[in-house]
């Protein structure tokens, strides 16, 4: 009958959502954030090391109060 797909249909729902959960496991545990910035172009790239070396992680809001003031 049509309860006979359920066991196959809960196995690939299953193996469809464990690469996502554990990407995000690697990302958290790696990163420290389990959440990855788009690295995908170049100027994403550039803006992800200039938040890195402006605040050290690049995952925090970047405002004009992480810019050093330059001293004349």
């Amino acid at each position: 009958m049509w309860y006979e797909i359920l066991p196959a249909a809960g196995i690939i729902s299953v193996v469809l959502t464990v690469p996502i959960y554990a990407m995000w496991g690697l990302n958290k545990w790696t990163l420290g954030n389990g959440y990855r910035r788009n690295m995908d172009e170049r100027f994403d790239r550039v803006l992800y090391q200039r938040d890195m070396r402006l605040t050290n992680n690049p995952y925090n809001q970047n405002g004009l109060d992480s810019i050093p003031d330059e001293k004349n």
